[in-house]
């Protein structure tokens, strides 16, 4: 695999095809909304787990309630983003993956780091901050570009 450095970033020939970023914003989008309704669906057998434990600690587990979305969340992350695939099942289905500009793969904690910039990044700058992708190359969100990761194509 020939590798070159681009902006002080070393990035492979796959992300340096521009085809690998046509329709990626769209489809990220679409991919963040299925990746949402799983997350919501996973959280149904937890919350019934929650539920008799909470009947078993006299209401102390339901208390786990206040994580319940957050903890599933990341753990979703952690398993699919962070696996082989590099994609979520949302990600998959729209046919893109993230991918490190310097070539090694997606491990689960830089999954969850990249899952928790988005989030906090939202929380801090509301969704203004998906207008970086608008104007940066490879149409890179602000947690891309803090992470030195991007989201391509997978089928390019």
């Amino acid at each position: 695999m020939t590798a070159r450095v681009l902006d002080g970033e070393i990035i492979n020939s796959r992300l340096d095809d521009s085809r690998a970023y046509d329709g990626v914003r769209t489809r990220r989008i679409l991919a963040f909304l299925i990746d949402y309704l799983i997350v919501g669906l996973l959280m149904i057998p937890f919350a019934i787990v929650i539920l008799f434990l909470g009947i078993l600690t006299l209401g102390l587990g339901w208390m786990l309630f206040g994580v319940l979305f957050p903890a599933v969340a990341l753990l979703y992350i952690w398993m699919t983003l962070g696996g082989p695939n590099q994609a979520t099942t949302g990600m998959r289905m729209m046919g893109i993956r993230l991918d490190r500009l310097d070539g090694r793969p997606i491990d689960g904690l830089l999954a969850v780091v990249h899952s928790v910039l988005f989030w906090a990044g939202n929380v801090v700058l509301t969704p203004l901050v998906l207008l970086v992708s608008l104007f940066s190359d490879r149409k890179r969100t602000l947690h891309d570009l803090l992470l030195g990761t991007v989201v391509s194509r997978s089928d390019s």
